[in-house]
């Protein structure tokens, strides 16, 4: 029978079941968060409509109830090592921003305010590394820094009370990899930088914020090298578990059945407005290659398409359900898990799946009949403003054969469910990489592209880097909280069948989430100059409510005498136009005698003064997102920003900095050897052309529909060491490209 969902619950109720405590059952502990972090958001203009609160912190792990709620005025990036050639150089190691006077090499560099949110390293390769926060220098390293060559068993991070299990974890339980999702604050710098440079690979998640945000669950403070709050320790331990509510404000949905192959079982059909916070499959563990490929599909609000259409397996985080070990567990994570007991599988999901006037939930059979498949669902009332929340969707592609120099496409909002502009956030992946267990195609790297920007926002070192994984996992299966490798043979020699050589991975955005304003699209690189044959397939986990919450206001291009003029264009030290014909930071250009990313040419100028400009807005904007396309072949790019309302004589008031890390030259440094010395090498690629992004505090442009923004450049004090030659300082700007966070429809 159908559940009715009741809505207008009482707020005791709402908080009964949407707790967020460590179980998720309303059974005891405390959120660890703000008051106003479990709240949609408060007022922000005295308007009806409110902006989402963003959980910042541990508060983002403690409040993963809230996953569903729009993140307006916020950006996430992925930056690396990687190669940037395009190649797979040092499989993407040990590229530098820069090597420091003091012999360091700097892995990351950003300006505030944000929160680093993930970090991965190769076993402890590179260690000590020097965290530079706010300018105090957090010294991290691992067990197995002191003798690399001899390594220690069950090794764990130095200092241990500030980076324990489950948040860091290294190679000895990870099968390859140093991870740590400690969440660092910072208010107005971070940056990495390795001691040792041998197979110096890491990639980093970070999070930024406009300076004064009003919408975080709490202001950004002075980072704390404490433990860990125990209930984040609790939500990340709670992998496996149950941890949807449970109780008098839930509803339960249930059934079962043996349907033939080739028909379709209806779930559920829910009507009014809930969200459901577990869906439950239970088959018997002899009946999961019938039951594998099935398709499960879910249609929210009765939507031309379902949001949810993906094979059962892959939906919950397994490629297959092939159990090669007889293990308890295939997924062991916090929001997906495959466990196998009592001579069945339990397939759950526990993303929160909201939805405002119906829910169909359906499950496609194969050609094979299953015998005595059974479901759960449990939904609870909505405690959050309805338009705060987005969809939840599981977007499968099978993509075939893959071209060879062209990345595989996970997901392109702007082609799926009819396309159009989407707002919301990104949130993992599920995928099959082979099916001959094959595992160095996972030398392609992850590209991701938010809302139109020709550089990817986050760039990583590979596919396997990318869920958690280190030297291949050593071929061994793993499941980790939010990422891993949970099927799939060693090798084809070692494989017991055909369904044995299927190799998948998976990786989970929780606290890093990574948000976009109007469209995303996940690229995975195949192999690494995207030279893999490889059968891929994939599940993109992504909220998304139909609508942009970042619109397109205003654009111009520096150097045009139209547009410099129509937009007040002045710059004292700007030089003439400059013209350069180069590319984006992409893939190869060439695959053989085919040129894959062709080199284009733009117009625009460079300054070492002050450029000021006139720029359109919504007048109904929670602040401004301000894109620059720019020649990135001068270094560290850096300029303080003003906004003044658009009369004459008014004063500019800050913004905050806008910085952009390094150049197309970059520092290589791999020596062979553990111990080694590096072995510095300077290297210049041909891609010059990037977009960077500044994020403007909505208290500077609410209300108005124009405003006057100066730029002052200011340039960082960066001693370098002799073997750099970067180019002369600059701050290089060819095009701006403006965008106004709004609340979508």
């Amino acid at each position: 029978m159908a559940a009715l969902v009741v809505v207008g619950c009482s707020s005791d109720t709402a908080s009964n079941a949407r707790d967020g405590s460590v179980d998720g059952h309303g059974n005891g502990g405390t959120t660890g968060t703000s008051s106003d972090a479990s709240a949609a958001g408060a007022p922000f203009d005295g308007g009806t409509r409110t902006l989402p609160i963003i959980p910042i912190g541990y508060d983002a792990y403690t409040d993963w109830a809230h996953l569903p709620r729009l993140r307006i005025g916020t950006r996430t990036t992925m930056r690396s090592t990687y190669d940037r050639a395009g190649g797979n150089e040092g499989s993407d190691a040990s590229h530098f921003l820069r090597q420091n006077a003091n012999g360091r090499f700097v892995a990351l560099d950003v300006a505030g305010p944000g929160v680093l949110y993930f970090a991965r390293a190769n076993h402890w390769h590179g260690s000590p590394w020097h965290y530079g926060v706010d300018g105090a220098d957090n010294v991290v390293s691992e067990s197995s820094t002191a003798t690399p060559t001899t390594p220690v068993a069950n090794s764990v991070y130095l200092p241990a009370a500030s980076f324990p299990p489950p948040f860091a974890e290294t190679w000895s339980m990870t099968g390859g990899a140093d991870l740590s999702w400690i969440p660092l604050p910072f208010q107005n710098s971070l940056t990495v930088a390795y001691e040792r440079t041998h197979y110096g690979t890491g990639y980093f998640i970070e999070q930024s914020f406009p300076e004064g945000a009003p919408n975080l669950s709490h202001p950004i403070t002075q980072y704390d090298p404490g433990a860990p709050p125990a209930v984040a320790v609790g939500v990340l331990n709670s992998a496996g578990s149950d941890i949807a509510p449970t109780g008098a404000a839930v509803t339960t949905t249930s059934g079962s059945g043996s349907p033939d192959g080739g028909t379709t079982l209806t779930l559920a059909d829910l009507h009014g407005a809930g969200e459901i916070r577990a869906l439950t499959l239970r088959v018997s563990a002899d009946q999961v290659v019938n039951v594998e490929h099935a398709r499960l599909r879910v249609t929210w609000d009765g939507r031309a398409s379902p949001s949810i259409d993906a094979p059962l397996a892959l939906f919950f985080g397994a490629g297959s359900l092939y159990n090669r070990t007889n293990a308890e567990w295939l997924v062991k994570g916090l929001l997906e898990s495959v466990h196998f007991t009592n001579g069945d599988v339990v397939l759950a999901s526990y993303f929160p799946m909201p939805f405002f006037r119906g829910a169909h939930l359906e499950l496609e059979l194969a050609d094979t009949a299953v015998t005595n498949v059974r479901w759960e669902i449990r939904t609870t009332a909505l405690d959050d403003d309805p338009n705060a929340l987005a969809y939840f969707h599981a977007t499968y592609r099978d993509h075939g054969v893959p071209v060879a120099g062209r990345d595989l496409t996970v997901l392109d909002t702007t082609a799926t469910e009819g396309g159009g502009d989407f707002c919301g956030t990104f949130n993992g992946m599920s995928f099959d990489f082979s099916d001959h267990a094959v595992f160095t195609t996972l030398e392609g790297d992850p590209r991701f592209f938010f809302d139109d920007s020709g550089t990817p926002q986050a760039q990583g070192t590979g596919t396997e880097e990318w869920a958690g994984g280190g030297d291949y996992w050593g071929g061994q299966t793993t499941t980790l909280p939010l990422a891993g490798h949970p099927v799939g043979a060693p090798s084809v020699l070692a494989a017991a069948n055909a369904e044995d050589q299927i190799e998948s991975a998976y990786r989970l955005l929780v606290a890093d989430v990574m948000p976009f304003g109007k469209n995303a699209r996940i690229q995975l690189e195949h192999g690494g100059v995207d030279d893999s044959t490889e059968h891929y397939q994939s599940v993109a986990y992504w909220y998304g409510r139909p609508g942009a919450c970042l619109a397109l206001t205003d654009s111009f291009h520096v150097g045009d005498a139209t547009d410099e003029v129509a937009h007040a264009y002045t710059s004292p030290t700007a030089s003439s136009v400059d013209s350069i014909t180069s590319r984006y930071e992409l893939g190869v250009d060439h695959v053989g005698a085919t040129e894959i990313y062709p080199a284009t040419t733009d117009t625009g100028r460079h300054m070492t003064g002050t450029t000021e400009f006139r720029i359109q807005i919504r007048s109904d904007n929670y602040g401004l997102l301000l894109r620059r396309k720019l020649d990135y072949s001068y270094p560290d790019q850096r300029a303080d920003v003003f906004i003044a309302d658009d009369v004459n004589g008014a004063a500019f008031a800050r913004a905050g900095t806008w910085y952009l890390a390094g150049s197309n030259t970059c520092v290589y440094s791999n020596p062979p050897g553990e111990l080694d010395a590096p072995t510095p090498m300077v290297e210049t690629s041909n891609r010059r052309f990037r977009d960077d992004e500044f994020l403007v505090p909505s208290q500077l442009t609410r209300g108005k529909r124009a405003v006057r923004v100066r730029l002052v450049f200011s340039p960082p004090n960066q001693p370098l060491e002799t073997n750099q030659t970067p180019a002369a300082a600059a701050w290089s700007e060819l095009r701006y490209s403006v965008y106004s966070w709004v609340l979508p429809p």
